[in-house]
């Protein structure tokens, strides 16, 4: 089971930070993003790695050399202007029957063998895991008067679900690959064809965006495990 992690865009959103160092290579508590997100798989069992990089490719390939030996780790260079689709389509070919595909700034404790047995049940083609929206602004409660109830600081919206990555891709699904953008193309083709499930996961998610995220999700890890570090056990997993 492979996991193709899609590492190669420019990270204009963290700017400047990303001028001379790739987004994957911002660190979280002193270690790259990305290898965080290695660690999600590695963690349950899945250290068969294809980076599909772009932007200082060559830096991907340093980082990827200081990977434990015991993992199987392949950098390629898919372009530095190569869109999310473009990537995967470039390296789908060889991926397997079913396979990972998931963004390198993305940390969550996502129960990866609940995903796969929920792709597995569904029958088709695609799964993409989904997390409740969170609000980057705090909200405000009123009863139906108007009166203030309480004060919600950055909640997570449970009637709206947002693209979390960690998603499942079989080999066909490469006939919906149309375009070059996975989320804006690639995706909607393979739902509009009733071949995209999605995977709803209530635990702990947060993307890195931004330098301010990685401060805020180093302030995470603490003197304990991260959040995104929980053991299988423990995970919150989905709903089938």
């Amino acid at each position: 089971m492979r996991t193709l992690i899609l590492c190669g865009g420019r990270g204009t959103r963290a700017y400047p930070r990303t001028l001379e160092v790739p987004k994957p290579l911002l660190e979280v508590a002193g270690r790259p993003v990305l290898a965080h997100v290695m660690d999600i798989y590695a963690r349950q069992g899945f250290t068969d790695f294809v980076l599909a990089a772009g932007f200082k490719a060559q830096l991907i390939g340093e980082f990827a050399a200081t990977l434990p030996a015991s993992w199987s780790v392949e950098v390629r260079d898919t372009g530095v202007d190569a869109n999310t689709g473009a990537r995967v389509s470039a390296c789908a070919a060889d991926m397997g029957d079913t396979f990972f595909v998931t963004y390198a700034d993305g940390l969550g404790d996502v129960d990866l063998h609940a995903l796969l047995r929920f792709h597995a049940g569904h029958g088709r083609l695609a799964t993409v895991t989904t997390v409740p929206l969170p609000s980057q602004y705090g909200t405000v409660e009123c009863g139906t008067d108007g009166q203030v109830r309480c004060f919600l600081e950055k909640p997570r919206l449970p009637d709206h679900w947002i693209n979390a990555g960690f998603l499942v891709l079989d080999r066909g699904a490469a006939e919906w690959f149309i375009g070059d953008d996975l989320e804006r193309q690639f995706l909607p083709a393979l739902g509009a064809a009733r071949q995209l499930y999605a995977y709803r996961h209530h635990g702990f998610w947060r993307s890195m965006d931004t330098y301010k995220d990685a401060v805020e999700l180093s302030a995470l890890c603490g003197d304990g495990p991260a959040p995104w570090e929980r053991p299988v056990g423990a995970l919150p997993g989905g709903v089938r």
